[in-house]
């Protein structure tokens, strides 16, 4: 088990969203937890369902809690994931928007569970830890009128090209 692990609360669905996260990016589901039979906890879900699910994606240990209904994901949480390269992040972005996901502004994308994704490729963060302060403004002036990224576009903005 890593040192620190992101413990994700799900209303009941935590090991279907778990199984959905393995099957987009690779990984494993390691280890399935349940409620005790007689269970003492103030959870709506019934003894015997599922509790915790430990899963590994890219080498990074998260646990996925099924907790109740009490507490939702939002924009404050992201997951970021960096893409080697446009046709990657296309795929990760189609996978998470389907069945009812929703893309947002600038990359992100709220899955049909509602944990928040941000999407970009390797190449872009690069051109963040540059000191070109204008190839930046010009990369994210682009970035800005996005939903999914399009990493030409983006680099040619970077590069001072014209679109």
């Amino acid at each position: 088990m890593d040192r620190i692990t992101p413990c994700l609360w799900f209303d009941g669905n935590g090991l279907e969203a778990a199984t959905f996260y393995v099957s987009v990016f690779g990984g494993s589901i390691d280890h399935v937890s349940h409620y005790p039979q007689d269970n003492p906890s103030p959870s709506p879900l019934p003894g015997g369902s599922v509790l915790l699910v430990e899963f590994t994606l890219f080498g990074q240990s998260y646990q996925a809690l099924n907790g109740g209904p009490q507490f939702s994901f939002d924009e404050a949480v992201s997951l970021s994931v960096a893409c080697e390269d446009q046709a990657e992040l296309d795929r990760y972005f189609d996978a998470l928007t389907a069945d009812g996901g929703k893309d947002g502004p600038c990359g992100w994308v709220t899955d049909k569970y509602g944990l928040c994704w941000q999407l970009v490729t390797r190449q872009i963060m690069a051109n963040y830890r540059t000191d070109d302060r204008a190839a930046i403004a010009r990369m994210m002036g682009v970035m800005m009128t996005m939903r999914k990224l399009d990493t030409a576009a983006m680099q040619a903005a970077f590069d001072g090209e014209a679109a």
